[in-house]
């Protein structure tokens, strides 16, 4: 029995099902580019691997990304650049703390992404960036700028709250992306290859960022006294 004829025996509709199977593969091609991205690196994947992997052909692939660079730039749209206006309305919406924010930023930033396959983008950009400028300035663009400005934004509000102190709130943003990116960078790099060797528990790691960020290192001048002898 054909398969459009099985399908009519089961009480389906082969065409609904065709225009179902249709709608799902942009998905599924962003889903095997970004597993084979992460795998493999940008040079080193071939668009027929992307196609292969999702179940179609290379002239599907090219039916809805025209070239393996806007195949990453719609990965990178699709798991990370594209959810900015969701982190900007929570953000608008917090009511706790400023030290709060951080703390729930950072947690929620490792749940979101750090812990997920698209954690492998900021590794590929730091790696191939030299090699594919036109990517690195995309993503510059779509993930560094916005991040940076909802981080900027987070250290002003704690500012301007009396919260926090005065800060150079233009290079204190470093101070919360940067153990991040170290965490995905051990995530994919040397966690990955000897784990035995960087036993390293993220939400662990991350309280103890935000401790040090929100509390500093040195114990307040009337406490580091006492401790004088």
């Amino acid at each position: 029995m054909s398969l459009s004829k099985l399908a009519a025996a089961r009480g389906e509709d082969p065409a609904a099902k065709r225009e179902r199977r249709k709608e799902a593969r942009p998905g599924e091609l962003l889903d095997a580019a970004l597993d084979l991205f992460v795998e493999k690196g940008f040079a080193a994947t071939r668009s027929e691997e992307v196609a292969a992997r999702a179940g179609v052909s290379k002239g599907t692939l090219f039916l809805y990304f025209p070239s393996k660079e806007e195949l990453f730039k719609a990965v990178v749209r699709e798991n990370m650049s594209g959810r900015f206006a969701e982190w900007a309305e929570e953000f608008e919406k917090f009511e706790g703390s400023t030290a709060e924010m951080v703390r729930y930023c950072m947690n929620i930033w490792w749940e979101r992404i750090g812990a997920t396959r698209a954690s492998g983008i900021t590794k590929l950009i730091i790696s191939e960036a030299r090699n594919f400028p036109e990517l690195a300035a995309f993503y510059q663009q779509e993930v560094i700028r916005p991040g940076t400005e909802l981080v900027r934004r987070m250290l002003q509000r704690g500012v301007d709250s009396g919260e926090f102190r005065e800060l150079d709130i233009e290079y204190a943003v470093f101070n919360i992306t940067a153990p991040m990116i170290f965490l995905i960078m051990m995530k994919h790099s040397l966690g990955a290859c000897v784990p035995q060797d960087y036993p390293l528990d993220p939400q662990r790691y991350l309280q103890a960022q935000v401790d040090v960020l929100l509390n500093g290192l040195c114990k307040p001048r009337d406490a580091a006294q006492e401790a004088r002898p």
